[in-house]
């Protein structure tokens, strides 16, 4: 890594460190060369590649990416075919925000950075934080954007955050913790969350053993955030991919997918050389209750 990038990464980790939490006493943390820090002397060093992990003590129920899975991923994302998800969670962005005041942006399972590279591309002057659980995202995370802090945490065990202080947090694909996102969101705040419908990917589902949408997705959704959020908007972004057998690969292999597909070179190599696949997710714009 050249010294310049250390540096940017290390300076995107200092300016949000006045709004990161110590995960072990829940005080502020304060930011030092290679290094954050809190009050009560627990240190965390900022990792080689850019990133720093706040995970601590027992290990948690979930399961990050694997680098293999993110490759996929940032392959795919490379591709433009989910540009149109991209620019709906863009959008959706800008309507919580003062574009030029700023305010902070946390994805949370950001994976690649994908998403919140576009979001913080769409707010000049906003901060962004990309939280995932796996350690090879918070190394592509470091990297996605100039103004991106990565932090390696467990945001199903909560969220090493300060409370009120994100104007907008993001949830791509990713599973979600309202209670936690709710503490964290500053007056006024916007809590934008993706899922994909069950038209999502559906041609693959068959041919190649994509997994299947939950048809109760909705349904958990809406209780989940029963009582903590009300949501303010909702709309469908469904368009028509014209897919390669590369691409459905890395479709195959950068999510859950990966896990249950036997045999998938095999189904992709039967399937014609371009095929068309639906892309269908729901972008909901939510506020604390």
């Amino acid at each position: 890594m050249s010294p310049a990038r250390q540096v940017a990464e290390q300076s995107a980790l200092a300016a949000v460190a006045e709004v990161l939490s110590c995960p072990e006493c829940d005080r502020g943390l304060s930011s030092a060369p290679g290094t954050l820090r809190c009050s009560r002397g627990h240190s965390f060093d900022i990792a080689r590649q850019g990133y720093i992990s706040l995970l601590t003590g027992a290990a948690t129920k979930m399961t990050g990416d694997t680098a293999a899975m993110l490759d996929a991923r940032a392959a795919f994302q490379g591709t433009g075919s989910f540009a149109p998800i991209a620019d709906a969670v863009a959008a959706a962005t800008v309507t919580a925000h003062d574009t030029g005041a700023g305010g902070l942006i946390a994805d949370i399972g950001a994976g690649t950075g994908y998403y919140l590279a576009r979001a913080l591309d769409a707010v000049p002057a906003a901060r962004g934080i990309a939280l995932d659980i796996a350690k090879p995202a918070g190394r592509r995370c470091a990297r996605a954007h100039p103004r991106a802090a990565a932090v390696v945490a467990d945001a199903w065990r909560g969220l090493p955050l300060r409370e009120h202080t994100l104007t907008t947090a993001l949830s791509i694909f990713a599973p979600r913790n309202p209670d936690a996102v709710a503490r964290a969101l500053g007056p006024g705040g916007r809590y934008i969350v993706v899922t994909p419908t069950d038209r999502h990917l559906a041609e693959l589902i068959d041919p190649v053993g994509m997994v299947t949408v939950d048809p109760a997705k909705d349904r958990r959704l809406a209780e989940a955030m029963t009582g903590r959020f009300t949501r303010t908007d909702r709309r469908t972004v469904e368009y028509a991919m014209t897919l390669s057998h590369a691409d459905i690969a890395n479709l195959v292999a950068m999510g859950p997918s990966a896990h249950h597909a036997d045999d998938a070179t095999a189904r992709i190599a039967r399937l014609s050389d371009l095929f068309q696949v639906t892309a269908s997710v729901t972008v909901g714009i939510y506020t604390p209750a």
